[in-house]
């Protein structure tokens, strides 16, 4: 049922293949070689530490703000009710 169907003629190669009359080693470029420091992977490292404080603080404020904001709410609406 869910078979795929063929064509009955299948197309015939290409008559001509182009093939270069000198073919040409390809050579990559080489890269300069790059040395790292342990000091700059600390340094990485401790900045990539510093800004993860940084931000788990931003979300921790954030989140006593918005607690702050919603039990005043409810306690200056329960204020008015009254």
């Amino acid at each position: 049922m869910f078979l795929p169907k063929y064509p009955d003629n299948p197309t015939p190669p290409p008559a001509h293949t182009h093939a270069p009359a000198d073919p040409v080693p390809v050579r990559r470029p080489t890269l300069p070689q790059i040395s790292i420091s342990p000091s700059a992977i600390a340094a990485v490292l401790v900045g990539g530490v510093v800004l993860t404080a940084l931000l788990a603080a931003v979300a921790v404020t954030a989140i006593s703000v918005a607690i702050a904001a919603v039990v005043l709410r409810s306690m200056l609406s329960d204020h008015h009710r009254r």
